[in-house]
């Protein structure tokens, strides 16, 4: 891999990966690999999913094209967290949401509608509209949330969150 190549994790993950203590995290359209490393390194299980296949040693790697309409490759798992960046495909929000196990940390970071005068992505199907992850997420307890735009790692409109499923009883 050339020095360009190599993407370090994303601020907000960083952020907020203190917060997953123990357990299994699943790594959602994971590219290279970059968030499930950093969870490898910090000790905990890591289960990374991409439609690529990907060499993250130490990790579950599940190759599956979350967008194909084939069934969810991980039926009845649920994670301690979930990290998800620079993704979406609205259907798997629910699944994401449904996955998360009690006390559980989901850590999601994508860009927004107003992104396409950055660049790419431009397509409205994968641009958060203002609020959406709050929606999506509504059930959990927000630890994080930012909207808007930033110039790192590059000039973008993004919108993060952070939050826990907290367990019942």
């Amino acid at each position: 891999m050339e020095q360009h190549d190599i993407v370090p994790p994303s601020a907000w993950v960083v952020r907020w990966a203190p917060r997953i203590t123990h357990g299994t995290v699943l790594d959602v359209a994971c590219g290279r690999g970059r968030h499930a490393k950093l969870f490898l390194e910090r000790g905990l299980k890591v289960v990374a999913i991409d439609r690529k296949p990907q060499d993250i040693p130490g990790a579950r790697f599940v190759q599956a094209d979350l967008e194909d309409g084939s069934p969810w490759p991980l039926p009845g798992e649920k994670f301690e967290g979930i990290v998800v960046t620079n993704y979406l495909y609205r259907p798997l929000l629910s699944i994401v949401n449904d996955s998360l196990a009690g006390n559980g940390i989901l850590i999601y970071e994508t860009f927004m509608v107003g992104n396409e005068r950055f660049g790419r992505p431009s397509n409205p199907e994968f641009l958060l509209h203002p609020g959406e992850l709050l929606e999506a997420f509504r059930g959990l307890r927000v630890l994080g949330f930012e909207e808007g735009e930033v110039s790192e790692p590059k000039p973008a409109l993004i919108q993060r969150l952070c939050a826990v499923r907290e367990a019942k009883g």
